[in-house]
């Protein structure tokens, strides 16, 4: 989990497909942390993702870097409630807490992929498989 939380950072922004009906939708993200063996990303309860994953919990995150060497994770989204989790992300991404607290009255869901891949695609050659 190690190498593919260090990809995500190093990379930046990421990117999330979802299913709406039998549409691909594609957005950005950018917040996750790794605890407990897990690499965990946060989405808003009441944005048209979150409903799409709780209607097809199967995705793909996909993150690139400057040089071209990319990443493919893929699998089964998977909600966590531990307050830990929600307290280190707001530790690692101060604006969530900002966007997400009770004057806001918004919400924060956090999910991890499990039944997951990973692979790291350099420009040529072959895939190494990180999970």
């Amino acid at each position: 989990m190690s190498k593919l939380n260090d990809f995500l950072t190093e990379a930046g922004m990421f990117f999330i497909a979802t299913n709406d009906g039998a549409q691909p939708k594609v957005r950005p993200f950018g917040s996750h942390i790794e605890m407990d063996g897990k690499v965990i990303f946060a989405v808003g309860d009441f944005k048209a993702v979150y409903r799409q994953m709780l209607a097809n919990p199967l995705c793909e995150i996909v993150a690139c870097k400057p040089d071209g060497v990319w990443l493919r994770y893929t699998g089964k989204i998977v909600f966590d409630d531990d307050p830990r989790y929600t307290e280190a992300m707001y530790a690692t991404s101060p604006l969530l807490k900002e966007i997400y607290n009770e004057k806001t009255g918004l919400n924060m869901k956090l999910f991890h992929l499990e039944d997951a891949t990973a692979l790291i695609i350099p420009p040529v050659g072959e895939p190494e498989k990180i999970l």
